[in-house]
């Protein structure tokens, strides 16, 4: 049964959702249930989500955000190809793998900021400006977008050195060293 503990638990700011053996999402700021769609939208609204069982208080944020992106790539406009997916699945289990989370969340951030910067300077963008931004003309886009290169290309050169890192790593541990 549902409690009025509200965010009991969780750090401040979180917005807690107990989810119940019935596969019920259960809001405690407002005591009431709530849908996946209604979790997505919180998401959306830039809402600090925690996902815990209402049983045990596992944490169970990271399968419920999963399943939106699955209901969401399973609508009809998918973000990612099957070859993207095939390659993130390869990354489990490699060396790699830990940077590789870091390399992806850090340039979906870059991504964000470049997206939020942009709508921030179109909202004084006159017709005329529009027409030179979509021509790849305007200085402001190759700026913000060669901030992003610059940012990824960053992160591609540190996976780069701690893949040699590890390589020279695994050889020493059999004798052996890199030419």
């Amino acid at each position: 049964m549902p409690d009025n503990q509200g965010a009991t638990g969780g750090k401040s700011g979180q917005r807690v959702i107990k989810k119940y053996p019935n596969r019920r999402l259960y809001d405690t700021d407002t005591s009431t249930y709530i849908t996946l769609a209604e979790v997505r939208q919180l998401v959306m609204d830039h809402q600090n989500v925690v996902v815990r069982d209402a049983k045990s208080g596992e944490d169970l944020t990271r399968s419920i955000l999963l399943q939106i992106i699955l209901e969401e790539e399973a609508g009809g406009a998918p973000m990612f190809s099957e070859a993207v997916l095939a390659n993130i699945i390869r990354f489990y289990g490699h060396a790699m793998q830990g940077f590789m989370g870091a390399y992806l969340e850090k340039n979906v951030q870059a991504f964000t900021d470049l997206q939020t910067r942009l709508a921030e300077q179109s909202q004084h963008i006159t017709p005329e400006m529009w027409a030179q931004f979509m021509n790849l003309q305007s200085p402001m886009l190759k700026g913000m977008m060669g901030n992003y290169v610059e940012q990824s290309q960053t992160m591609l050169a540190q996976m780069q050195e701690q893949m040699q890192k590890q390589t020279e790593q695994m050889l020493g541990a059999f004798g052996l060293k890199q030419r």
